[in-house]
Order: structure tokens, then sequence, then C-alpha cells
């Protein structure tokens, strides 16, 4: 499809903008959990670190499902799986909401990350198959950017919903915006036909790929670096910067649009160049991490890093993003889910490794630094991906 008319460039925006509603429900629901883990803990009756593993739960449903779902709905036209995967979250969040114990509430919340990464992934497949070649990375982006929105404006204003009407509301409140994507993208995506070539092995055949072996390591250790600052960043502003906890959700809120801008100019940057993309993402989070510590030393100067940060690391996604559909060849659906997969093993990575630094009773200017090494780590991983694409070449000529 070439939006060349302006009926056509019109449908191609609205059918990004239902993926992007459903981005903006999965990013609210992800991270709204975070803020009311008080209101939950008492809701159920466990402890607050208790109720933290209600967060293991739901990145545990993302990782296991999104490869599940984008290899044994090989088959399945991708229209009708995204509605399928917006269906499932929605139920998830409802569950979440009438949760009366701790084990039905676990339950919920991994039901409800299962969609996550296949939604995605399959999101990013249909909007770049919408647009020209040389805006793929543009139309990701867009698919893409509901999530870090979410940060700005779903985040913060379920939490107040939830901080007022009970921890019950905000996933209520999700699962509308769950039905309101149902029928964005009923009537907007269009249908795309399945290949008589692709199924479950074709997609599977993504696996036998050592690039997308490597892309997937440059996004889970570079990705590391950011989460392992991130998972802290409500003591690092208090401790170092003297912000209120208060106050913290203002910085939140500069990150989010950091990561917005971030993904927005990452799209278009990533069609310019895609490699380099890669390289320039991973040497800004490294640039940022390793100065995040003494730039949060005072108010302003910590406003600016919260922003780098986002907005850094987010350049970084359209662009791996799309390396991995490029990569993967057939099995386009399953490599763009398994991103979403290795960003949250990467959540992960970065707040053990962070939490490693603290308990060593270092200060918390230093898990950016050790955020840094793994941006450069990643660097060096994406640099082997660029040689052995040359290197590639090369034999083929």
């Amino acid at each position: 499809m070439t939006p060349d008319s302006g009926t056509t460039s019109r449908h191609v925006g609205l059918a990004l903008f239902a993926l992007a509603t459903g981005g903006f429900a999965i990013g609210t629901t992800e991270f709204v959990t975070m803020g009311l883990l008080p209101q939950i803990a008492d809701g159920v009756n466990i402890s607050i670190p208790t109720a933290g593993h209600v967060i293991s739960a739901y990145a545990l449903g993302v990782v296991v499902g999104a490869p599940v779902i984008a290899a044994l709905g090989a088959r399945t036209g991708r229209k009708r799986l995204l509605l399928g995967l917006m269906a499932v979250f929605v139920l998830g969040n409802v569950l979440s909401a009438v949760a009366s114990s701790y084990e039905f509430l676990m339950a919920a919340r991994f039901l409800t990350g299962v969609p996550h990464g296949a939604f995605f992934g399959i999101g990013a497949v249909v909007g770049a198959s919408m647009v020209p070649v040389n805006r793929r990375a543009w139309a990701v982006s867009m698919s893409m950017v509901g999530l870090p929105v979410s940060n700005i404006i779903g985040v913060p204003l379920t939490t107040l919903m939830g901080q007022e009407l009970g921890w019950q509301a905000p996933f209520l409140a999700v699962g509308g915006l769950g039905l309101l994507t149902l029928v964005a993208v009923w009537f907007w995506v269009t249908p795309q036909p399945v290949g008589s070539d692709v199924n479950v092995r074709s997609e599977l055949s993504a696996l036998s790929r050592p690039q997308v072996w490597m892309a997937l390591l440059v996004g889970m250790v570079g990705f590391g670096g950011m989460f392992a600052t991130y998972t802290y960043i409500t003591p690092t502003m208090t401790e170092l910067a003297g912000f209120s906890e208060a106050a913290v959700t203002i910085v939140l809120a500069v990150y989010g649009v950091g990561m917005t801008c971030g993904t927005v100019v990452g799209g278009r940057l990533a069609d310019r160049s895609l490699m380099g993309s890669l390289y320039g993402g991973l040497i800004a989070i490294a640039v940022v991490l390793g100065t995040f510590g003494w730039l949060a030393q005072t108010r302003p100067t910590a406003f600016v890093a919260v922003f780098a940060m986002g907005f850094s690391a987010s350049i970084l996604v359209p662009a791996l993003q799309t390396r991995l559909m490029d990569v993967a060849h057939e099995g386009q659906s399953l490599a763009a889910s398994l991103n979403h997969s290795t960003l949250n093993i990467a959540n992960a990575l970065g707040a053990w490794l962070g939490s490693v630094v603290l308990a060593a009773g270092y200060g918390y200017e230093w898990p950016s630094r050790v955020g840094a090494a793994l941006a450069v780590a990643g660097l060096a991983l994406a640099l082997i991906s660029g040689l052995m694409d040359r290197r590639g070449t090369r034999l083929t000529t």
C-alpha cells in the first residue's frame, strides 16, 4: 500500500491511531500497578513486598505470551489476531478489578500480560506493511507511541483515580480503553490475508537466524542499563536531587515526555539509517547514564538527565523493532513480539544489577554507571551484528 492519496493517508493514520490507543491502554495497566502497591496490598490482605509479585506476574505473562501467540497464531489473520489479543487484555483487566484474593489477582495479572508483547509486535508488522519501505520505522514508532504517552497522561490519571476511588477503578478504566481499541481496530485496520507459506514453522524459522538473536541480545543488554537506573528513580531523585516524594510524579512525567519525543524522532532517524540509529542510540544511552549520577545532584540538571534518559532509550526502540523484522524474514511476527519479551528480561536484569551495587554499599549515583557499562556492551554487540552483515554481503557478491 502506498499512501499517495489523501484518503489512503488518512486511513493509514487512523489505523496507526487505533494501534497506538492499544499501546496507551497496555502502558497504563503495566505501570499504574507500581503506583498503587500499598492500596493493592491492603485490598487483598498482603504485604507491600508480596504485592510486588503482582508486577512480576504481569511481566511473566509478557515473556511467555509474546512468542507463543506469535508462533501459534501464524495462520490467523493479523487483524483478527489483534482483536483477539485486545479481547484477552480487556478480560484480564476486568478480572483484576474484581479479584478478591492474592492468588486470583496474580492469575489475572498474568493473563493481562499475555497479549502485551504480541500486540506490539504484530501491530508493528501491520503498521510497517501499510507504508512505503522508506517509512517503515516511522510507522513502527507511531504504532508504539501510545506506550510512552501513557506515562505522561494515563499512569498519573489512573493512579489518582485508584487513590480516590479504590485500586480496582484503574483496571476497569483500562478495560474500557481496551474496548475502545477493539472498536478502532475493527473499523480502521485493514484485514491482511495470510500467505500460503506462512505457518508455525515459517515463524519459528526466525529462531534459526543468528542476526535475530544478536538483535534480541542488543535490546536485552542495552536496555538493561536504562532499567538499572529507572527502577531506582524515586530514591535517586529524593536522595541525590532532594525532591520530595510527591514531586517525583513530575519527574516521571518528564521521563514520559522524553520517551514520547524519542520514539517519534527515533522512527524518522531509523528510516534514514537503521544501523546508524542503533549505534547512535546506544552511544547516547551510555553517555546519558554515564553522566546521570553527576547531573542528578541538582534539581534543574536532574530534570535534564531524566528527559535525556527517556529520549535516548526510546530512540532505540523503532530501530530495534524494524531491525528484527528485517533479519527475521518469514518470521517477522515472532521476532517483533520476542523484542518485548527480551525487554522485560532487560527490566529484570537491570533491576537486579542495580540492587547488587546498592546492596554493596554504593550510593544511588552508581546504578546508572552500571547501566552505562551495559549500554557499551550492547553497542559492542550491535557493532558485531553490523560486521556480520558486511561479511555476509561480501560472501554473496
